[in-house]
This record gives structure tokens, sequence and C-alpha cells, in this order.
């Protein structure tokens, strides 16, 4: 059993790490789709990533044609689930009143989402825990960027936060989906619950936050095997007084 999961690569993607826990899971096949490819037709979700520019990588996503293929991705009755620069993308409009992003001005969103953002305010950096409201599954992440959204999607918020906020949005019909809050797949129970949504059985015991820490305790090792930690440390000490 598989899910295939399409993540195209914008040319300022931001937070790969998002989908490392993706990456890991055994009845998951990611598929991050570069400039030149169009975005799979057999994919069951899409996920737009985080981006550091967003509207410019609307207009790289557009340029690629894979504003088409989202758009027959969901005539599909297939997902779509926007993450930060992402999610703003799939709005009617992403205005950048400030010349934040380069000239000030407004540019027309996917509309997949009955949403408007403007980029504009201080940047946005905080963690935060809460419920995904779809499936009820406790999910943890963090805030980090610029700009708000709001709009009649909005009245079906994606996750409820634990301070009461509620956080993203969700078309009428559930297909399409978005929320500012990266690191949601790190959460084991939310990811299961998340992919035996797209397909019955798709989540697996992996447990992605004990599979990192027995990693860097394996590199700890090794690298107190083959180095002298002591010295290294010593000498980074030295360069820091000598720097103060």
């Amino acid at each position: 059993l598989s899910v295939k999961i399409a993540v195209p690569v914008l040319a300022h993607i931001s937070n790969f790490d998002d989908f490392d826990p993706l990456a890991a899971e055994p009845g998951v096949a990611l598929d991050f789709v570069y400039a030149g490819r169009p975005l799979p037709a057999d994919a069951d979700l899409v996920i737009l990533p985080g981006s550091k520019a967003t509207l410019a990588d609307l207009a790289f996503l557009e340029a690629q044609g894979w504003d088409i293929d989202l758009r027959a991705h969901v005539r599909q009755g297939k997902p779509v689930l926007g993450i930060c620069g992402g999610y703003q993308m799939l709005g009617r409009t992403v205005a950048d009143p400030e010349g934040i992003e380069g000239t000030p001005g407004t540019a027309r969103g996917l509309g997949l989402l009955d949403i408007e953002t403007a980029l504009a305010g201080d940047k946005r950096l905080s963690p935060a825990t809460g419920t995904h409201l779809p499936t009820g599954a406790e999910i943890a992440g963090y805030e980090m960027h610029l700009g708000r959204s709001d709009g009649p999607d909005r009245v079906r918020p994606l996750l409820r936060l634990a301070d009461g906020e509620e956080e993203g949005a969700v078309s009428p019909d559930g297909l399409v989906s978005g929320c500012y809050l990266h690191g949601l797949f790190a959460a084991d129970g939310f990811r299961t619950a998340f992919l035996d949504g797209l397909a019955a059985g798709a989540g697996s015991a992996h447990r992605h936050e004990a599979t990192v820490e027995r990693t860097l305790d394996r590199l700890a090792a090794h690298l107190a095997t083959h180095l002298d930690i002591d010295t290294l440390l010593a000498i980074a000490r030295r360069a820091a007084r000598a720097a103060a």
C-alpha cells in the first residue's frame, strides 16, 4: 500500500524538513517535483510548501504550469494542502502593499481557497500546539511568516490552537486546506491519522522524534570515536574568548 504525495519544488522553497517525517513513512511515496516536470496525475495529495518569497514563487509556479495541474488534481476530487507560503498562494489574492518582497502590488492567487492575504506587519515566529480539526489529532509546530490571511473559508479552520485561536482554512468541499504552521507532520498521531484519511492503513508505527534522537545519538558516538572532542571544544572556547 502506498500513498503518493507530490511536493512542487518552488524556486524559493523553505523548510524542507517539513517533509522528513513523510519521507520516512513506509507507506508514502514522496515525489519532489522540480521545474520542467508536471505535477504527477496519479498523486493522491499535493502539498504546496513554504516559501521565502511568496509572490515570486507564485509566478514561478504558474510559469511551470503547476497551477493548471493543481486545478485538474482538485477536479479529480483529490486534496491539496498548503503550508505557510503555499497556503497564501491558494487564496484569491496576495497583496504586498509595503513592497516587502519587491515592488508594491497585488497578485492573483490560485483561487482554490476563498481567502486573501496581505504581506504586512512584523514577522511572526512562535511555537504552537493544538488540534487538527478534521481528525481530532494533536499537532505541534511553529509559525514563521509575514502577513495575515482572511476570508470566507476561514469559517472552516484547519486547526484549533491551544490558546483557542482558530488557524487556517478549508474549502467548502474539504478538498483544499492550508495553514501557517510548519512541522505538523512530526506529530506521530496526527501523521498517522492524516495518512489513514488518504488511504486506510497508510499510516504506520514510525515514531519520528524517537528516530531523530537515535540518529543524533549515533552521530554523537561516531564523532566521539573519530574526533578529539575535548580538544575541539578547547579551541572553540579560546576563539570565543579572543573574539570577546
